[in-house]
């Protein structure tokens, strides 16, 4: 996973969660909290209501996202970009900011004149946003979305957000953001439940994550919630999505989305990281050592596809462990026999037995289990069970 910078600030694994706070100077824009037309009180927003609460990114968004309102032109956004240099310029906290943006030539502009990194809505739709991030060693949010100007994320399942990620390629300094909500009909809440569900697979990318979560029709609608009422699930999905490995919090909840950001991060599971020896003077470098967050043989899939290796012998690495209860002795002589044959894990106690290996080694013990034995009808249905629980 790499490390990324912008303005400054390390934004990765190795460095906490960041929360991104958001300022509108777009009128159309549904959040009224956040949207101002006038610079000074933009500035003051921005040092009392998102630094003042603990926002590390600033994102200012020109026009509204909502499919409901007509897109901006290149040109129209320009016109209110104006507004957003003078508030930035009026700040008087630190923090780093983001212009939010789908055309590379108003990145290229903003850029320029103090915006420290792009929040691309569209996701390099403008084939020319990737090299204007590069020309600025600019960090770029690229959030999954459609080749298509005028329809950022609308895309509804996960292996196709995953494509959208890839395509058009990746800069050293892109963050991924998954796009949850309704950005088109067709996706439904359930659909962003299962990009939620399987949000370690987009760790595969090799980039830091963004999630764009508060107060989302998909958390409202579990907890039959309004959007007043919904924050208290927001921060509970929060903290979820940051023990999942997000980096990046956009929210309009700045101090209490920080405080559950903390609590994610202080409770993931420590991976390993270290770098192994020296320069050898032939100009190369020591070894590096990363354990992956991957619990799954989708997830691992998606790192092997990565480094281009062959994502099929995913189901050689992912680790699983099981215990089973209820086993005759005859049963339990046909599972030690196998599992010794195939190199699956069987340990048994008085009150059960653990059953472990990769999700390969647990397929071979179910074939195994069958050929040795006709008499194993529950042990066939449980293996049968074990195996089906990493599809």
């Amino acid at each position: 996973m790499q490390n990324v910078t912008a303005g400054g600030m390390g934004i990765g694994d190795d460095y906490p969660p960041r929360i991104m706070g958001v300022l509108n100077v777009s009128e159309e824009s549904p959040y009224d909290p956040s949207v101002y037309d006038d610079p000074a009180e933009a500035a003051e927003y921005v040092d009392s209501e998102l630094i003042g609460e603990g926002a590390d990114i600033v994102d200012v968004g020109l026009e509204s996202a909502n499919k409901r309102f007509e897109v901006l032109s290149a040109d129209e956004e320009l016109e209110r970009l104006d507004t957003a240099i003078e508030t930035i310029e009026s700040v008087s906290g630190d923090a780093v900011f983001s212009i939010e943006t789908r055309y590379a030539e108003v990145a290229d502009e903003a850029l320029s004149r103090g915006f420290d990194m792009v929040n691309d809505i569209c996701g390099f739709a403008d084939p020319r946003m990737p090299d204007v991030c590069r020309n600025h060693d600019a960090a770029v949010v690229k959030m999954a979305s459609p080749p298509d100007l005028e329809r950022p994320g609308a895309i509804e399942k996960p292996d196709d957000i995953y494509d959208a990620l890839k395509r058009e390629g990746l800069t050293d300094k892109t963050i991924v953001d998954p796009a949850f909500g309704g950005w088109s009909e067709a996706k439904t809440l359930e659909d962003d439940r299962e990009t939620f569900r399987r949000l370690r697979e987009f760790r595969g990318l090799g980039c830091p994550i963004l999630v764009s979560i508060n107060r989302k029709n998909f958390l409202r609608d579990l907890a039959d919630r309004s959007t007043e009422e919904a924050l208290p699930v927001s921060l509970a999905a929060t903290s979820m999505a940051v023990e999942r490995g997000a980096h990046v919090v956009r929210t309009h909840d700045v101090a209490e989305t920080a405080d559950a950001a903390k609590i994610g991060a202080e409770f993931a599971r420590n991976r390993i990281r270290a770098d192994c020896g020296g320069s050898d003077g032939r100009g190369r470098d020591g070894i590096a050592v990363e354990e992956l967050d991957a619990t799954n043989s989708r997830e691992v899939a998606r790192h092997l596809e990565r480094i281009g290796a062959d994502p099929a012998r995913a189901d050689e690495a992912a680790a699983r462990v099981f215990e089973l209860s209820g086993l005759g002795d005859s049963e339990r002589d046909v599972l030690d026999s196998s599992a010794s044959e195939v190199g699956a894990l069987v340990a048994g106690g008085p009150a059960g037995v653990l059953l472990g290996g990769s999700p390969a080694v647990l397929a071979d013990l179910r074939s195994r289990v069958s050929e040795v034995s006709e008499s194993t009808q529950d042990l066939d249905a449980a293996l049968d069970a074990v195996v089906r629980s990493d599809q």
